[in-house]
């Protein structure tokens, strides 16, 4: 049985975690009162056996409450009621803009500046971000990106690391990605776009990656950046790194780009890293034309 409390900050997908944690069978409880959660723990573990796994949010909005949860902590972990974190972080220009988006307000707004609201909240949740065993940000993850990070902890028991891969293709022609850590150059590859049936398709296609794949020096690419980015993420942990964007380009970045990231990011799913996609310039040419 897996019991997790889900926290961090307002604007950052606690939401969608706690909906993903509950369309996968944990019973979740979200802004549960603090002095209420070893007594929901100790029920969660006496009725383990009906209720299965389950997640509670507690956040910001416990408000004043929120300092007696390091004594609820200690006092669950004496009881033995065994329990996991997950913090939710989010740059604050990304939340500031999310807020802005929704118009929403935040929990500790009361006439105060977004800005000074968040800078609050982050400053009351330390404590918490120090415990997580978890901690993922979500300033650069959509909801699937989220969602499939978290199914590698919480669904398939995987072993994580606090570290996001971002694999993204581009086009040259289009300059290099601005946030780019690593870049690859692939326009040594034939290129799908002198052949008229593979021209208006894309390297999401089936036949525009088969044709990319065949050749030999597709593979023999693959496998050698594989190997250099399982030698190299390790020395970027142990340095403090948390991002790593590696960047992956042909001229357009419509074909053989597109269809190689998609291919080291299928490779590295079984490793203990989150990993994403993107493809900054697949349909930019069909914008313009």
């Amino acid at each position: 049985m897996r019991f997790v409390i889900v926290t961090g900050m307002s604007g950052a997908g606690k939401s969608s975690a706690l909906k993903m944690l509950e369309d996968n069978g944990y019973f979740c409880v979200d802004n549960l009162p603090v002095g209420l959660l070893q007594s929901f723990s100790k029920m969660i573990w006496e009725e383990k056996n009906q209720l299965g796994n389950a997640a509670v949010g507690i956040d910001i909005r416990s408000r004043a409450h929120l300092k007696m949860l390091p004594r609820v902590l200690d006092s669950m972990k004496e009881a033995g009621f065994y329990y996991e974190i997950l913090f939710l972080d989010c740059r604050n220009e990304t939340l500031v803009r999310r807020f802005k988006e929704t118009r929403r307000s935040h929990p500790l707004g009361r006439g105060r500046r977004i800005e000074e609201a968040i800078a609050d909240e982050r400053m009351q949740l330390e404590f918490l971000k120090l415990r997580s065993n978890y901690i993922i940000d979500t300033s650069n993850l959509l909801i699937r990106d989220l969602t499939q990070q978290m199914r590698k902890i919480f669904v398939e028991n995987r072993e994580f690391e606090n570290f996001i891969v971002t694999v993204e293709s581009f086009g040259f022609k289009y300059g290099i990605p601005t946030d780019a850590d690593l870049v690859f150059d692939v326009r040594f590859l034939p290129n799908p776009y002198y052949v008229d049936s593979l021209k208006r398709l894309s390297g999401k296609d089936a036949p525009v990656r088969d044709f990319v794949m065949k050749a030999e020096e597709a593979g023999i690419f693959l496998d050698k950046l594989y190997d250099l980015l399982t030698f190299l993420i390790p020395l970027y942990i142990k340095e403090g790194k948390n991002e790593l964007v590696v960047a992956v380009g042909c001229t357009g970045g419509r074909h053989r780009s597109v269809a190689l990231a998609d291919e080291l990011s299928h490779m590295m799913q079984s490793l203990k890293y989150g990993v994403k996609t993107d493809h900054r310039d697949l349909d930019r040419d069909l914008r313009r034309s």
